[in-house]
């Protein structure tokens, strides 16, 4: 059968006959498993030698787009500046545009002035005015990766990040597991409604508890910022008396738990997303339960691969949803 490389390349880089790799192109039998196995990792090396010519000497530059606290993005930078040595001997470069708080005018006012950019991250408002920034994009030659959070409907080339479904329902499996018989209340915070991924995890953690009979109690519109989430919280603890667990889709859990030491009320179940550096400390000093984590080195390296797939420089490869990783005290990396 017609192969992209050559029986001699191939059997070459297996160290095997070109009879054999024949046999094996062609599923014939009497074939070893190994055999197969060595021409199959021969045609992958082959690959990889191939990308690396691609990549000889050729630059690119990606600008990283995010509306989000800055202990997430200060993190995801960190990942990205991480991971863009191991793009050699192409040179990457990146540009970042971060802020926390702000209308979905100032995301269109950003993706609006990228200029001479090979692609772009991005983790923004799922509006139609941010679609109709991401068309403009694409159709002028810049592909784009959304982060974290999708804008289904836009002309992006791919979604990085979990599973936000179920990362709820996740959520909501441990927080009924933990809290057991006990009748609590639950409280969900969100940075802001209009981030689908926040949404998405809302509703995978009210599909996971609604046969529990817990009330869910909710606070939005904080844009994951420590003071205006103590206050909502605060408020929110105050009109319910009956809150003992908390699910944190948006972040701001320094300023939760600062709400709940004020009153002197107990969280008895708090699971959070992402282990920045206020989590992490919250995690070690038993402030919070659980994170639910996923590697943003990864998730750094597959949103520059994907943008660089765009350009040809990489063999396409399929994305997949991040595996979510549930971090505890005890296996805290």
């Amino acid at each position: 059968m017609p192969h992209r490389y050559k029986v001699r390349e191939i059997a070459q880089q297996a160290g095997l006959s070109e009879a054999t790799v024949d046999r094996v192109l062609n599923d014939r039998a009497g074939v070893r498993e190994s055999t197969r196995a060595e021409v199959a990792q021969a045609i992958a090396d082959l690959d990889k030698q191939r990308a690396q010519l691609r990549l000889n000497g050729r630059r690119f530059l990606i600008d990283v787009v995010m509306q989000t606290p800055r202990r997430f993005s200060d993190a995801f930078r960190a990942a990205i500046e991480a991971e863009l040595p191991a793009f050699a001997p192409a040179m990457v470069r990146a540009r970042f545009h971060l802020w926390e708080a702000g209308a979905t005018a100032q995301t269109v006012d950003a993706l609006s002035r990228i200029r001479g950019s090979h692609g772009v991250v991005l983790k923004a408002q799922d509006e139609p005015e941010v679609v109709e920034a991401v068309d403009r994009l694409v159709a002028g030659g810049v592909p784009v990766v959304t982060y974290s959070t999708d804008v289904p409907s836009s002309s992006r080339c791919a979604y990085v990040g979990i599973d936000n479904h179920g990362a709820g329902m996740t959520a909501a499996y441990l927080m009924d597991q933990w809290l057991g018989p006990a009748p609590s209340d639950v409280l969900i915070t969100l940075s802001r409604t209009v981030f689908r991924g926040e949404g998405e995890r809302e509703v995978g953690f009210r599909s996971g508890l609604r046969r529990s009979g817990r009330a869910i109690v909710e606070v939005s519109d904080s844009d994951g910022i420590d003071a205006t989430n103590e206050r909502l919280v605060f408020d929110a603890l105050e009109r319910n008396p009956r809150i003992e667990a908390v699910y944190s889709a948006g972040g701001g859990n320094t300023a939760t738990v600062a709400a709940f030491e004020r009153l002197e009320r107990n969280c008895r179940v708090f699971v959070a997303h992402d282990l920045d550096a206020d989590n992490r400390r919250l995690l070690r000093d038993g402030r919070i339960s659980v994170v639910l984590h996923n590697d943003l080195r990864a998730d750094a390296r597959l949103a520059i691969r994907v943008l660089l797939q765009q350009h040809g420089a990489l063999p396409v490869e399929p994305v997949r949803t991040t595996p979510i990783q549930v971090v505890t005290p005890y296996n805290l990396p």
